[in-house]
């Protein structure tokens, strides 16, 4: 990167900490570390909401997704504006009411403890095991602009987020999201209009977006009842909607960021404002990678996006072997682009038959590009079986950094940064939380002053700082990281989900009925998961209706045997 663009970053990235750190500053008691005073406006709370949600993640694997594999991703969405109306009606007044600090205290009320324990601990495991992703994601950055191993530039993110984290507890998370959010929406604004400006002369948005869909890549919406088809509008509506209900229902993560609001109205109004927005967000994103696609049709992009691991093999024995696969995907590219020009010429004179046959050949092309990627991969694993062979999370930064102007450059890159840090410190915040509300507070030290848990609370996110650090150094086998996140969240939330629904509207389900059906549930969803029985979406709908009517059956056997013994 130039000068310009390192003195953005840094200042974008010291002006986001330091306004954090001033913002929080005085906040020593249990509420004002955890729950912010609840004196936090709506657009604050939404704000704060999607930055917990949109990672680093979002804007490094999203594009790339859209890029391999089309914008199909955008109806995992789908069921998010429905959940959102949900929670407002239900969860959000009950957790205002009640008064609490985390989700889980109201299971305990409901149930037990046991109940409230083992809720907490599943999502201990599953935001731990995520977070470690998200701080993974940024790394890739730093590690391609120093050309360095990720260990190095994982240690140094996951310390900047537990140093504001730590001190200034939710409410740093909270304004440091307000502001990271606003630049985020900019940012990625004069990224869209910078791609379609690089294009050539001939070829306007429009035609990007013909070109691209005759490759297969705006796949949108998909109609069609498939159980192992992740993103199809069913799976996104029903899948997703109980996903969705989950994450923002009983991820504290999520709880913290909207009972942060000043009242119950300030919280509804910050989740629905994100039900609305959080969909053209996530479109446009994807948008952005179908672009980039687009551009790499008339510009040769990098036979592989990860610079790291193809600098290993270019010093390792098989360069003879390397530079043929070079040869070819040299010669691919130019014969591509010639039949890329040909439909370009067929859709300006709307020559339908000659669009069909320039489709074909396109794509044919496009099969013969990634045959060659895949002999690429077969080789690197040769070098080194342990070599990162999905570059899926590379394209967009790859773009950013070869093509975009000076600052511009800083600016986007600051803008991953800035994603990562606000999920991040929501995720640390919300597993201190839990870890010293529902356990060590109810477990370990009933008696401590508030000033002495204000303490354990920032003891606890120095340990999941540490622990999600550790976990961040094992993420790069994973694939794409915007599904991996997913994935894992889905063998989780359903269960949690379905202990909620319980909680709320079956009155007469009992904490051994309840425990029960979640322990049983958590087998099953874990065995559909592993065997990959179904898409990974319809795990959440498997969890939470197991835990439902498990429940309700325990119950009923539980209840006709007491009846026997009276």
């Amino acid at each position: 990167m130039s000068t310009i663009d390192w003195a953005v970053l840094i200042t974008t990235l010291l002006a986001i900490v330091g306004y954090g750190v001033y913002k929080s500053r005085g906040a020593q008691s249990m509420n004002s570390y955890l729950l912010g005073n609840q004196s936090l406006p709506w657009y604050t709370v939404c704000l704060s909401v999607m930055a917990t949600q949109a990672s680093a993640i979002t804007f490094l694997s999203a594009p790339g997704l859209a890029y391999t594999s089309g914008m199909s991703f955008v109806q995992f969405y789908f069921g998010l504006p429905l959940a959102m109306i949900v929670l407002s009606v239900t969860f959000v007044p009950i957790f205002h009411r009640l008064k609490v600090y985390t989700a889980y205290e109201y299971l305990e009320q409901r149930f037990d403890l046991n109940t409230r324990a083992l809720t907490a601990f599943l999502f201990l495991v599953q935001r731990g095991l995520s977070t470690g992703i998200t701080i993974y994601a940024p790394s890739i950055i730093l590690s391609i602009i120093l050309d360095i191993d990720t260990t190095y530039t994982t240690l140094f993110i996951g310390g900047l987020v537990m140093f504001y984290t730590v001190y200034g507890g939710t409410k740093a998370v909270s304004y440091t999201q307000l502001l990271q959010m606003s630049i985020i929406f900019c940012g990625l604004f004069a990224a869209g209009i910078m791609v379609v400006h690089l294009l050539p002369g001939n070829v306007d948005f429009g035609k990007a977006i013909a070109i691209a869909g005759k490759m297969g890549r705006t796949n949108a919406i998909d109609f069609n009842f498939d159980w192992n088809n992740p993103y199809t509008v069913w799976s996104g509506l029903i899948g997703g909607f109980f996903l969705q209900l989950s994450y923002f229902g009983t991820d504290q993560s999520q709880v913290g960021r909207y009972l942060t609001g000043a009242s119950i109205n300030q919280s509804r109004l910050g989740l629905l404002m994100n039900g609305l927005v959080k969909i053209p967000m996530q479109f446009l994103i994807l948008l952005i990678g179908v672009l980039v696609f687009t551009f790499y049709q008339y510009n040769k992009a990098p036979l592989f996006f990860n610079s790291y691991e193809l600098n290993k093999l270019e010093q390792s024995p098989y360069q003879a072997e390397l530079k043929k696969i070079k040869t070819d995907y040299n010669a691919v590219f130019e014969s591509k682009k010639q039949e890329v020009i040909k439909l370009d010429l067929a859709l300006a004179a709307d020559d339908k038959v000659a669009i069909d046959v320039q489709r074909i050949a396109v794509k044919k092309a496009d099969l013969a590009t990634k045959t060659i990627r895949t002999d690429l991969t077969a080789l690197m694993l040769k070098n080194d079986a342990k070599a990162a062979v999905n570059d899926n999370n590379y394209i967009f930064l790859s773009f950013v950094t070869e093509y975009l102007p000076k600052g511009l450059i800083g600016l986007l890159i600051a803008i991953i940064f800035l994603a990562s840090m606000g999920s991040t410190a929501s995720a640390l915040n919300s597993l201190a939380s839990t870890s010293v509300i529902d356990i060590y507070k109810r477990l370990i030290n009933k008696e401590a002053t508030d000033k002495q848990y204000v303490k354990a609370s920032r003891w606890a996110t120095i340990m999941w700082g540490t622990v999600c650090i550790i976990m961040a150094l094992f993420t790069s086998k994973i694939g794409n990281l915007l599904e991996a996140v997913n994935i894992l969240g889905s063998f989780i939330y359903g269960t949690i989900l379905g202990v909620f629904i319980v909680a709320f509207y079956l009155k007469n389900v009992g904490a051994k009925a309840v425990f029960i059906a979640a322990i049983l549930t958590e087998v099953i969803v874990c065995i559909c998961g592993f065997n990959e029985v179904v898409a990974y979406l319809w795990l959440n709908v498997i969890g939470c209706l197991s835990v439902v009517m498990l429940s309700y059956l325990i119950q009923l056997l539980q209840s006709k045997k007491m009846q026997k013994l009276s």
